[in-house]
């Protein structure tokens, strides 16, 4: 069976991107021999819409289950019409979250965990919080692709108790350890390394034409 994962890195060992719609990449698993697939996700500077074209693209990869950490339901209910098993609430490691699923310890859902637009720069905590401003002030996070500047407007929203951390308390992630949380920031910032290569490259190509 082909699973797809929401992920911060392009390995198994990467952490899980708790975005589904706006993850980093998409690691598609086949569970008989874990061989994988690794993809970008183009889907991740959408203003709208995210969710569902992240659907449309693992289905048409062949997934028939998603592990992610929050799915909005747009994305929920495209993922249901394509018969694609939606498994939420995940962290740690993609190889963990598989490993987890193959043993039969993980329930799927039918219902969103989070709202519309969900990881959008300055929608990962809300109320006006230090964790707010966090989102906003590293908008550019979303448009690269990576997101801990909306990741850090979740996590200072958590942990510095702002009063507004809707998303990071309606997610229900268990807070990480401080190990966990270096290596996914560490995976981000290598994917964003890349998708800033990629980027820079576009634009040399743009400019010799």
């Amino acid at each position: 069976m082909k699973l797809a994962v929401s992920a911060s890195g392009k390995e198994l060992d990467a952490s899980i991107d708790p975005r589904f719609g706006r993850c980093a990449y998409f690691i598609l698993v086949d569970t008989d021999d874990m061989s994988f697939e690794a993809f970008n996700n183009e889907n991740i500077a959408l203003g709208g819409g995210a969710g569902i074209q992240s659907a449309q693209f693992v289905a048409s990869k062949g997934a028939k289950v998603v592990l992610t950490g929050n799915v909005g339901p747009n994305a929920v209910q495209t993922l249901s019409a394509a018969g694609v098993e939606v498994i939420v609430g995940q962290r740690g490691t993609v190889r963990e979250a598989i490993e987890s699923y193959k043993k039969g310890n993980l329930t799927s859902t039918a219902q969103a965990n989070v709202s519309d637009h969900y990881g959008m720069s300055g929608n990962m905590a809300t109320g006006g919080g230090p964790g707010a401003g966090m989102g906003r002030g590293m908008g550019m996070g979303r448009g690269m692709g990576m997101g801990r500047g909306m990741g850090m407007g979740r996590t200072m929203g958590g942990t510095m108790g702002s009063p507004g951390q809707a998303f990071a308390n309606q997610s229900m992630e268990p807070p990480l350890s401080k190990e966990e949380e270096l290596k996914r920031l560490k995976d981000q910032a290598n994917a964003l390394r890349n998708q800033v290569e990629a980027i820079e490259s576009g634009i040399r190509d743009l400019e010799k034409k």
